[in-house]
């Protein structure tokens, strides 16, 4: 039985046809393991756009790629964070157009910086608890 939350169980029967001679619940197991790496693997793909080596240097795509790196971590610790928000699961792509691609009128004095962020966004209650987690202060 799957349960999603917030839904009644339900009946998902699984197939997998392999040579490996261990238990069917440690093959389903590895199964999901790799599954899930292929999942992290499109989100660098997809989501982040690591592919993109264009340039007609190795270093400039070495580095190119690096940063891709880079970014995906900061992602996955903005994730961590998430815990309890509705971006808790997002994906890479979600969590950019959720919460990195807005529009802010930044305010910069001596003391601090304020961001002012928009009236109707939808997103404002877990903007804030992300950014009181990495440090903000309100």
């Amino acid at each position: 039985m799957v349960r999603h939350p917030g839904r009644d169980p339900k009946n998902n029967p699984r197939f997998v046809v392999t040579n490996l001679p261990d238990a069917p619940e440690a093959v389903y197991h590895i199964y999901c393991q790799r599954g899930d790496m292929e999942n992290r693997l499109k989100e660098l793909h997809h989501g982040l756009e690591m592919d993109r080596t264009s340039c007609s240097r190795f270093l400039a795509n070495q580095f190119r790629v690096l940063l891709t790196l880079a970014a995906y971590i900061l992602f996955q610790e903005l994730r961590r964070r998430a815990q309890g928000t509705a971006c808790a699961d997002a994906q890479v792509t979600t969590l950019r157009e959720r919460l990195i691609k807005l529009a802010v009128w930044v305010q910069r004095s001596v003391r601090r910086i304020v961001l002012h962020l928009p009236a109707t966004f939808p997103w404002l209650p877990t903007w804030r608890q992300l950014a009181r987690a990495v440090g903000a202060t309100s």
